[in-house]
């Protein structure tokens, strides 16, 4: 009998496949809660690390968190701005359901008098932070598993407790400059202290900890350390090139800090760590601190593509998943998930562990509203459909009217260079009532 051993080969994969597809599953039987890490780059492009294929960007410690765990390098954030995107990172919910749209919200000011500006800004934000304040956080569902919570870095809603972490950095104080992260704004640039401080406390009362590490790195003012920034200033085309990019391997340090404390502690078998960019930045050549089109603000994928990892050693096993889109909604849910916590019912993200959910879920969606807004109807710009290979962008009829709706390949053509929505009329038409379906909006 004549073997056949291309049949062999694919039975002999399909097993592998299923086995470890359980092993993710079985992942939270019987184990202790672990301690969560939450780190969020603030402001950088999906290919600016080395494990992505940037040629000069040096990012050891990231590449070190991808290979060590189950990266995904198509991941999506669900807006190309920071405060939306950050609410749906804590909260698993679109910006349509958890209502933060923009960065500021529309009010009258006098923008030559900064103080008095942000507690008008407050004042006109309270009713949206008071919505929020209904919503369930991470902090919030971990709270009965006994964990305590740390806010540090960029948090736009006012202060800490809004979030349901116990400590953090953040006053949101609008009469003492309150109004992105505050003293929350130094972690990172000014050293790591206060993580260092948390864990250490949490450990003393044995207690599973849950650190959101969210510094203002690489974002604007792009000033690093002269040490990073003289080798870029070699090889790349610009000195604001060169600004931007320093400012990636410093973040990729302060990571490597955080990384190496934990590992110190003895704590990494027990450390679920979780990396996400809160959105996308091109650097102008020619503007130091300022980003290029198709980037930040808008849909493309230089505005909301980013790396996701998942990194639990001797847990998760390490893989580089290069053919399965997953969004920022999805960390909520996994972290939950890791700990045997149901999802709230509005929350529409997958616990990515679990493969089989994963691979059974519809599109992946995100949303483009104005950076001042008010309501979804008067602020949406765009609406987004991610169903690899192909990604859609459906402008708003009233706010863009002169804009065009658009269908890429992004497998095929990641930096969206040719618009297949003339050609292809019936994908523009699955996705765009996929779209309709899933709007559901407060």
């Amino acid at each position: 009998m004549k073997l056949n051993y291309a049949l062999v080969f694919s039975i002999t994969v399909h097993l592998l496949v299923t086995a470890c597809a359980n092993k993710r599953n079985d992942i939270v039987k019987e184990r202790k809660p672990p301690n969560i890490v939450l780190i969020i780059s603030d402001d950088q492009n999906w290919t600016d690390y080395e494990f992505m294929g940037h040629e000069h960007i040096e990012t050891p410690r990231l590449n070190q968190l991808a290979s060590e765990g189950l990266t995904f390098t198509y991941g999506y954030s669900t807006a190309p701005l920071c405060s939306p995107s950050l609410a749906s990172i804590i909260t698993g919910l679109y910006p349509s359901q958890h209502g933060i749209l923009g960065n500021d919200p529309v009010f009258d000011a006098e923008h030559k008098k900064n103080s008095s500006r942000l507690v008008k800004r407050m004042e006109t934000y309270k009713n949206y932070i008071a919505d929020f304040r209904e919503i369930s956080t991470i902090a919030d569902l971990l709270q009965p598993k006994g964990y305590t919570s740390l806010q540090t870095g960029k948090w736009w809603l006012g202060n800490y407790v809004n979030g349901g972490f116990d400590q953090g950095m953040t006053h949101g104080d609008p009469t003492r400059g309150g109004r992105h992260g505050d003293e929350g704004l130094t972690i990172g640039r000014e050293g790591m202290d206060v993580v260092y401080n948390f864990i250490d406390s949490a450990q003393t009362n044995d207690q599973p900890f849950f650190v959101w590490y969210a510094p203002f790195l690489p974002h604007a003012p792009h000033n690093p350390p002269d040490s990073i920034r003289e080798k870029y200033l070699e090889v790349a085309p610009t000195e604001a090139v060169a600004n931007y990019w320093a400012m990636c391997e410093w973040f990729d340090t302060t990571c490597g800090q955080l990384m190496d404390y934990v590992d110190d502690k003895g704590l990494s078998e027990n450390t679920l760590f979780v990396y996400v960019t809160d959105n996308g930045w091109i650097q102008d050549p020619d503007r130091p601190n300022r980003y290029a089109p198709r980037s930040k603000r808008e849909p493309y994928e230089g505005g909301i593509r980013t790396p996701m990892m998942f990194r639990w050693l001797g847990t998760i096993e390490p893989a580089m998943d290069t053919i399965t889109a997953v969004s920022s909604i999805d960390i909520a849910t996994t972290i939950l998930g890791v700990n045997g916590i149901e999802p709230t019912k509005p929350m529409p993200g997958v616990n990515v562990l679990n493969s089989e959910l994963l691979n059974a879920r519809d599109p992946i969606f995100a949303e483009t509203y104005a950076h001042d807004f008010s309501t979804i109807d008067s602020s949406l710009y765009y609406r987004v459909a991610i169903d690899l290979p192909y990604k859609l962008i459906i402008p708003d009829e009233k706010n863009r009217p002169n804009a065009e709706v658009e269908l890429f390949n992004i497998q095929n053509d990641p930096y969206e260079n040719e618009n297949l929505a003339e050609s292809n009329p019936e994908i523009v038409i699955d996705l765009k009532m996929k779209i309709e379906s899933w709007w559901k909006p407060i």
